[in-house]
This record gives structure tokens, C-alpha cells and sequence, in this order.
């Protein structure tokens, strides 16, 4: 088999490889065109009993988006059939028919699996993380904002760890994504190979699929270790219940401890627009529905295209790499409530409908 993504069937279970390790399995549009077309016909087949999602070579599930193609379309008119809106789209649309799927869906997120990574691992129904696991959406970084569900599946965390995640682009491991909801369970990755037979090899009994996969996977969880974010909870919740961006800098300047002058240094290097977004936005996810998260996600994600953050954030961080970008508003202070505001409207025709 030779292509961007891979997929085969083994017995009921079906497998889907993203097989660009060479660019950390970062995902094409013309790989989630494939991708939603082979969901759609293993979604149809009576034969296929469980969906399995994996990453080609060690390093990464999948490091999200091709964020780069997007920049080098910057200049084309963001419209229907251009790639940047199409890329959103068919992204977008294949992480609803994911999460709708009503089969099993098991992600094999060994290694980074950040962005467009995490929606592919936590939106399906199991997530299976392992030691060299490296979860985050570090997408304020680049003048975005989370996406990919996020808005919907940060508030999985306890207390205010979501918000601290969607601001602070913070990275965590296997433990605390358990901890937090966002996986499922700890394999050891030199395990990944015998977990796959194990799947395959199910006698499939109608109605009982997830509940076979579960019985699976318990017999090959291991103990991740010990979270680190729950000893810090206390300190994150007091800091990021606060209601603007401004009141947790404030708070994150009087709280003690290195995670505080993490987390502050980290906010310092992202977008205050993009922080004003994400915190709004996380804040609306609680009680939404995947279809009104993406669709609320591909609103903010256009008013983004539509200015220059976004290209120079990405120039900043992947072109570029001088990890200095020159934001149109650099300081908090600056970002209104009306500007906040604007990147909530609605786009009318253009708005993403399932």
C-alpha cells in the first residue's frame, strides 16, 4: 500500500494510517477527502464492526493540520472551492462523521498528537495514549483559536484545566489526558502491534461491539503513573475562573509556584486575540453539541482567515521560525469587546451545515 493515508480491513476491525511521519502525520485536505469517503463506506458495510485510527513511525499520531499549505494559500480569496476553506470544511465535517459514527472508534495516539491530532484521537470513542504520548492545542500560538471540537471536549476537564489548556497551548502526557477525559486508556506503545491482532481477532457479536473493545483494551491497560495536574487544580481554578483574559494574567502574577510563571510566559507569546477567543469560546462549549462547536469553530476560524494573525503567527512559528510575530493588536488592552465580538458572527451562506 503506498499513499498520504493508508486503509486496510483485518476481520471486522478497519484501519485508517496516516502515513506522512516525515511531517509528523500532519493531515492534507486531499487525506481527509479520502478519509471521509472511506468513513462513509465502512459506515455502510455490516462487515466492518470497529474503526481504528493510527500514526505511521513512533514519533507522532499526528501533529494536526497541514498548517503550511493553508499559509501558502494566503493570498488566493477565501470562498468555496479555494483550500483553505475547503481544507476547514472537510476537516470539520469528517470529525462530526467520526464522532457520530456509532461504531467503535479507537485512536492509537502514540507520540505528538496536538491540533487537528487531538480532534482525531478524543472525538472518537476510545483513545488509547502511552508513554511517549504528547497531548496540546497549541493553536493561540499562531493566532487561531482551539478547534476541532475543542470548544466542546475542554470542558470534559475538571474545574478550569480547559480553560488553562486552551490559553496556555500547555502540553500534557498520558496521566493527565486520562485524568482529564481526553483519552481513555494507557497501553504501552511496544504493545500498539499485539493491542491492533487483539482487535482483529474479535469473534464480533451484534450490539456488543463497544462492549468488546472495552474488554480488550482492559486486558492490555497499564498503569500511566501519577497526573501531575491534579495537585495543581486548586492554583489553575483559582486563577482561570476569573471571567477576562486580563483578570487571569492578574491572578497567574500573584500565584506562586513554576506552573504559574509557565503558564504567564506562554500567554505572553500568544495572540491576545487569539486568548480573548479561545476563553469565549471554551466558556460557550459547555453545554454545545459537536455539530454547534465545529460550526462555531469554522465562524471564528473564517474571521481569522480573513486578517493577517493567523499567516503571521504561522510565519512566526513555521516559516519563519524567528518566533517573533508582529501582531495587528499586540497588548490585551488593545482587543475591544466589539472586536471580540465581530469574529462571532455569523457567516451567513458560508456557515458550515451538516
Amino acid at each position: 500500500m503506498t499513499g498520504e493515508v493508508l486503509f486496510e480491513r483485518r476481520g471486522g476491525l478497519a484501519l485508517a494510517t496516516l502515513n506522512r511521519p516525515q511531517a509528523l502525520n500532519a493531515v492534507t485536505l486531499e487525506m481527509f477527502r479520502a478519509m471521509r469517503r472511506q468513513l462513509a463506506s465502512w459506515a455502510g458495510d455490516p462487515g466492518v464492526r470497529a474503526v481504528l485510527l493510527q500514526g505511521a513511525g513512533d514519533r507522532a499520531f499526528c501533529a494536526g493540520g497541514d498548517v503550511r499549505a493553508i499559509y501558502d494559500a494566503r493570498d488566493r480569496p477565501l470562498a468555496p472551492g479555494d483550500y483553505k476553506f475547503e481544507m476547514f470544511r472537510e476537516e470539520y465535517l469528517f470529525i462530526r462523521e467520526l464522532f457520530r459514527l456509532a461504531k467503535p472508534r479507537i485512536a492509537l495516539a502514540r507520540g505528538i498528537t496536538m491540533g487537528g491530532g487531538m480532534g482525531l484521537a478524543v472525538n472518537g470513542s476510545h483513545c488509547v495514549a502511552t508513554g511517549n504520548t504528547v497531548f496540546a492545542m497549541p493553536e493561540v500560538f499562531i493566532g487561531s483559536v482551539p478547534d476541532v471540537g475543542a470548544t466542546r471536549f475542554f470542558n470534559r476537564c475538571p474545574g478550569q484545566v480547559g480553560p488553562y489548556l486552551a490559553l496556555t497551548g500547555a502540553r500534557i502526557g498520558a496521566a493527565d489526558a486520562i485524568d482529564c477525559g481526553l483519552a481513555t486508556h494507557f497501553v504501552e506503545g511496544h504493545r500498539f502491534a499485539e493491542l491492533t491482532a487483539a482487535l482483529a481477532a474479535i469473534d464480533w457479536r451484534e450490539g456488543a461491539e463497544h462492549a468488546q473493545v472495552d474488554a480488550v483494551l482492559a486486558g492490555f491497560a497499564a498503569d500511566p503513573g501519577a497526573a501531575a495536574l491534579p495537585a495543581l487544580r486548586p492554583a489553575i481554578d483559582r486563577c482561570f475562573a476569573k471571567g477576562t483574559v486580563e483578570e487571569i494574567v492578574a491572578a497567574l502574577q500573584k500565584e506562586e509556584g513554576a506552573w504559574a510563571r509557565e503558564a504567564l510566559e506562554a500567554m505572553r507569546r500568544a495572540s491576545p486575540l487569539s486568548l480573548k477567543l479561545a476563553l469565549r469560546q471554551v466558556r460557550l462549549g459547555a453545554a454545545m453539541e459537536i455539530e454547534e462547536a465545529l460550526a462555531l469553530e469554522f465562524r471564528l476560524i473564517h474571521h481569522l482567515l480573513l486578517e493577517d494573525g493567523f499567516y503571521e503567527g504561522v510565519r512566526a512559528v513555521l516559516v519563519d521560525k524567528d518566533k517573533k510575530p508582529r501582531w495587528r493588536l499586540p497588548s490585551l488592552e488593545e482587543i475591544s469587546e466589539a472586536e471580540v465580538d465581530r469574529h462571532f458572527a455569523d457567516l451567513g451562506p458560508l456557515e458550515l451545515r451538516f
